[in-house]
């Protein structure tokens, strides 16, 4: 009791409700009322351990339901030993059930996740069948289904027709016109379980039946006409059947669940601590907090420490430091700067992390395990008490004294306070000193200069103050560690409109030493605000160059990985095209060897012939695929205008200009003479150039000299003619023919193709009376076989 005494001043019982507001269920969120500071260090990093853990979780995969579940532990005591549950009863269990198989199935789904807690998690055992037995047997708290028996389903039939029959009796009765007269409605009710009419109570008589009922007023009785009271009392009969039927698959089920009461009751257990676990997570999220290191060498350490009971978005974070460098801590500064803030913060998240609870802290923070955590709290700054007399103070303090040893955490606030200044001073550095000698680790607060002398000249002693700026009256509420605090009291005081001789008056009774030593507090901190500004500078010139030298690393890394592809890229390709160019040459060398067996002096110059042109071939392969031509895009271009004779255009897949002898057809396909070569394009694989015109005698534009000029240029040794007829074929083949014999050309190729022959032979009729051919024949091996015939010109 006393022990909660001491938590409930630093306010932990004010946390562990916000704590209980988390949980879903009653139980876990009496058990988060109850905790108390664990005194293991391993046990508190266990349990902060599942606490970051549920964290993790909670912010990976959201947090688990639990649904408000109800405490059936007696019920199924009850049911084991015999005794039959409500439909309300077995609802409940049914829905702790459902819970413990969807927790099981929530955590199946955080798949790549291991926790401190798993095995709570496999200790959860579902019943699937119980739980759907009771689902599909009870629709509500008040009705069971039909589903719940045969037997039931059969009685509900039964039941359902003889209600039908009695209804259909009375409907006739009502409708009658002779008894619709002693009627008072025309309509079929119920009272007591059984079907009535209304009667007027004059007609009582009229209407022979059992009286049920009588209106309010008197106007009206309820009579069963005795035509239906045996159909009523059928009614009667499987209304009794179906109770029965109820009560007996009540019993079963029941039954069957306490048969399974051990298993769901350990269960339940089990969910009520996965319950506490995240809901000290959910916690932790809302106050953005985070995992400390546990220690037991009583070493506190928190960074951008915030006291959980202060808006967080008003909370102003400060540095706590204990138990390293110092067992000590006098911490000093003017009245509502933030001192009792600072030592409730150090105990209550001390506190809280015993607890297993996640505290509001920056990273690296350190905290230590106390077997007790006692506090002498109490003037107008705290939360709870109102102020305190020196004998309570005293009261408390010998309590402390009684019970302190080195594994205790004291906190004393306005130490000494509420006597005179002198032997205030005097009593508080003499308490300071018997608790130093029991080992404790302390901090205290006060406003006495004597205890700031103390702490500069007793080593393990550290002074610290909460600053304050002077020029608003306000504080800062940041603790600075080093450095004594100032009361500040003739600044407020002449700010606050105080006359400035009275203010001087003050400063002249006070002693030179008191002056000399405020003077050097002065410049003690102006000095530390001139080195805190240099070390935030220094800090952000060293996050920036971390931030450089990352970035320089990454694009490193991206530019080596990428030199990395294209070279493994490079390599395969070299190696593939070193095996085709090898298989390439073993067959042209088997090429040769073949036609090497087939010479002799009658066919010699021809088999020369075929093997250079096999050659070529082999070459040309081996070039396209070292250097091979990649299609143009052609998606984005549209034709300025539509096509007409005459105009110029470029062949894009081939990359050669032409001229449009007819538009497009219907087919889209386009007439156009490139060179000597005649041949039909589809649309989209032109591009319309500027025209190139010349003037012939004063007349219009014509582009045909032109083309004679592009004709005379480019006179080839080759056509190719497939897909024309005999006629079509004959006259490019003419125009090549005459093309080459002015050049001084000596032989033309002529590609024809095979397909059926009929293309090949009427050219070679042809070719048998051109004046220009003087022999002409088929291609070799090589050249093209029967695709291709060679002319001999004159």
């Amino acid at each position: 009791m006393t022990e909660n005494k001491h938590l409930r001043v630093l306010e932990l019982d004010k946390v562990l409700e916000l704590l209980a507001a988390e949980c879903s269920c009653a139980d876990a969120a009496e058990l988060a009322r109850e905790l108390t500071p664990l005194n293991d260090p391993d046990e508190v990093r266990t349990r902060l351990s599942e606490s970051w853990d549920a964290h993790m979780l909670v912010g990976r995969f959201g947090s688990p339901s639990f649904g408000g579940v109800k405490n059936i532990a007696s019920s199924l005591r009850r049911a084991q030993a015999g005794g039959a549950l409500s439909m309300l009863e077995l609802l409940r269990v049914a829905e702790v059930l459902r819970i413990i198989r969807s927790l099981r199935e929530w955590r199946g789904r955080c798949e790549g996740v291991v926790t401190s807690f798993d095995g709570l998690f496999m200790a959860l055992q579902p019943n699937k069948y119980l739980e759907e037995r009771i689902t599909t047997s009870i629709i509500s708290e008040e009705e069971m289904s039909d589903n719940a028996s045969r037997e039931l389903a059969d009685i509900r039939r039964k039941l359902r027709l003889a209600q039908t029959k009695v209804r259909d009796q009375l409907d006739h009765f009502i409708r009658s016109a002779t008894n619709q007269k002693y009627l008072q409605d025309s309509l079929i009710t119920i009272r007591g379980g059984r079907f009535v009419v209304p009667v007027k109570a004059e007609c009582r008589g009229s209407v022979p039946g059992l009286v049920h009922d009588t209106s309010s007023s008197g106007a009206t009785v309820f009579i069963e006409p005795m035509a239906v009271v045996e159909a009523n009392n059928e009614i009667k009969v499987w209304e009794s059947k179906e109770q029965a039927e109820i009560e007996r698959i009540l019993a079963e089920i029941s039954a069957e669940a306490g048969d399974c009461c051990d298993g769901i009751t350990a269960s339940y257990s089990v969910l009520i601590q996965l319950d506490l676990i995240f809901a000290k997570a959910r916690l932790g999220y809302n106050m953005r907090a985070s995992m400390p290191e546990v220690n037991d060498e009583g070493i506190i350490h928190f960074n951008k420490a915030r006291h959980p009971l202060i808006d967080k978005d008003k909370v102003v974070a400060t540095d706590i430091r204990l138990g390293e460098d110092f067992d000590s801590l006098m911490i000093t500064g003017p009245n509502t700067g933030g001192k009792t803030v600072s030592i409730k913060t150090l105990g209550l998240l001390t506190a809280m992390a015993g607890c297993g609870l996640l505290i509001p802290v920056a990273d690296q923070s350190r905290v230590a395990v106390f077997d007790r955590i006692l506090a002498d709290i109490g003037d107008e700054q705290s939360i709870e008490q109102s102020l305190s007399t020196f004998s309570s103070h005293m009261t408390n303090i010998i309590d402390i004294i009684d019970r302190a040893d080195d594994r205790t955490l004291v906190l004393l606030d306005e130490l000494g306070a509420g006597t005179d200044p002198i032997e205030g001073a005097a009593l508080a550095t003499a308490i300071i000193e018997r608790l130093r000698s029991s080992g404790v680790r302390m901090a205290a607060t006060t406003h006495y200069a004597e205890l700031k002398s103390y702490a500069i000249t007793t080593p393990g002693v550290e002074n610290a103050c909460c600053e304050f700026d002077v020029a608003t009256l306000r504080p800062t509420y940041r603790l600075l560690i080093g450095m004594p605090g100032r009361s500040n009291a003739f600044a407020i005081s002449e700010r606050l409109g105080i006359p400035v001789d009275v203010v001087n008056r003050a400063r002249d009774l006070v002693s030179s030493e008191s002056t000399q030593f405020e003077e050097v507090v002065d410049s003690l901190q102006a000095a530390r605000q001139q080195l805190e500004q240099e070390q935030e500078q220094i800090s952000h010139l060293r996050t920036e160059a971390q931030q450089a030298t990352a970035k320089a690393t990454e694009q490193s890394r991206r530019i080596e990985s990428e030199r990395q592809r294209i070279l493994d890229k490079a390599r395969e390709e070299a190696a593939n095209l070193v095996s085709r160019a090898r298989a390439e040459s073993n067959a042209l060398l088997e090429e040769l060897k073949q036609l090497k067996r087939e010479l002799n002096s009658a066919n010699a110059a021809e088999l020369e012939s075929r093997a250079r042109s096999l050659a070529r071939s082999r070459m040309r392969s081996l070039d396209d695929t070292a250097d091979p031509i990649v299609k143009r895009d052609q998606s984005d271009y549209v034709l300025p205008r539509e096509l007409r004779a005459g105009d110029s255009v470029l062949i894009v897949d081939i990359d050669k200009k032409g001229v449009v002898l007819r538009p497009a057809d219907s087919s889209g396909n386009v007439e156009v003479q490139a060179g000597v070569i005649k041949t039909r394009v589809k649309l989209a694989n032109l591009r319309l150039l500027e025209q190139e015109t010349v003037t012939v005698g004063g007349k219009a534009p014509t582009y045909r000299s032109r083309e004679k000029q592009l004709t005379a240029q480019n006179a080839q040794s080759e056509v190719d003619v497939r897909g024309l007829n005999v006629d079509e074929a004959s006259i490019e083949v003419d125009k090549v023919i005459d093309m080459a014999v002015m050049r001084g050309l000596n032989e033309v190729r002529v590609i024809h193709g095979k397909g059926t022959g009929a293309l090949r032979s009427g050219l070679h009729q042809h070719f048998k009376c051109h004046p220009s051919i003087r022999s002409f024949r088929l291609g070799t091996f090589g050249e093209g076989e029967s695709g291709v015939t060679i002319l001999e010109l004159k």
